[in-house]
């Protein structure tokens, strides 16, 4: 009988101690500007989409605009920028696919910008685990694209968006504040 109970109780503090470490697991949101937003830390978030049958997935903290001045201000211009918060941004493609005419092998790749006022350059870097731009090294870039920010309305919290289109093809892009950038991609068969 004491072994039953001992056996009993091992099993409460093991499920206890399971459920304890599973709710330190921050929750993962695919629109960081859905939910009642009452946090001053980035929000662990995700972009997903399927195509031609593959997923391919952004990973990346929101950080919120908090009445902030974020361009020029919280993110200096003509500077690397991780484009999110925390650790970098982090782009999984499961084939290969082509951005701005240049073929780019399947694999997880970092997601930098530097912002300016007229003009963006969006980065594909290979150097996808590192903590905000300490560590990014232009060298380990796979491709830069200028691009030109495009005044939206106002999105309260970072977000990353893929959009598909026809023939595996889509557009990958971010939103903050009052500015959206992107690029197009299509994906290899």
């Amino acid at each position: 009988m004491k072994k039953k109970i001992y056996l009993l109780l091992l099993i409460i503090a093991t499920a206890f101690s399971v459920t304890a470490q599973a709710q330190k697991k921050e929750e993962i949101c695919y629109n960081p500007n859905l939910v009642k937003d009452t946090a001053k830390k980035s929000i662990k978030s995700m972009a997903f989409a399927i195509v031609n049958g593959d997923s391919i997935k952004i990973n990346y903290h929101s950080p919120g605009v908090r009445k902030r001045i974020i361009w020029g201000g919280l993110v200096p211009y003509d500077e690397v920028w991780v484009t999110g918060a925390h650790d970098a941004t982090t782009l999984e493609m499961p084939k290969a696919f082509v951005v701005n005419g240049k073929e780019i092998p399947a694999g997880k790749y970092a997601i930098f910008t530097v912002p300016g006022k007229k003009e963006w350059i969006l980065i594909l870097n290979k150097n996808w685990k590192q903590h905000l731009a300490t560590e990014y090294d232009e060298k380990d870039d796979i491709i830069r694209i200028k691009v030109k920010p495009k005044k939206v309305n106002h999105t309260e919290r970072l977000q990353y968006f893929i959009e598909t289109g026809n023939n595996n093809a889509g557009r990958i892009a971010v939103a903050w504040e009052k500015i959206r950038v992107g690029f197009d991609f299509k994906v290899l068969k």
